[in-house]
C-alpha cells in the first residue's frame, strides 16, 4: 500500500494541527496551527475536483484568518 502526494499532505496537515493543540504557550499554538491550516489548503488544492476540496479551503483558510488576526492584528489595537 504505497500513499500518494495527496495523502502524505493530508496526513502531515492532520499532524501539524494535532500538535498544536499540544502546546502550552498560546504564541506557539497559533503559528504551528496557522502552519497546519496552510497544509489544509493546499490539500483542499489537491483534491481531484473542487468539489471536494472548497469546504477543506474554506474552513481552514478562515482558521487561518483567525489566527493571523489574534496573533498579529488584536495585539495591535
Amino acid at each position: 500500500m504505497e500513499l500518494t502526494l495527496v495523502e502524505i499532505v493530508g496526513y502531515l496537515a492532520s499532524i501539524v494541527v494535532l500538535c498544536s493543540f499540544m502546546m502550552k504557550d498560546v504564541k506557539k499554538l497559533r503559528l504551528v496551527n496557522m502552519l497546519g491550516c496552510l497544509l489544509f489548503v493546499v490539500y483542499g488544492f489537491m483534491m481531484p475536483t473542487i468539489r471536494i476540496g472548497l469546504p477543506i479551503i474554506i474552513t481552514n483558510a478562515a482558521i487561518m484568518g483567525i489566527n493571523i488576526y489574534y496573533s498579529f492584528i488584536a495585539k495591535q489595537s
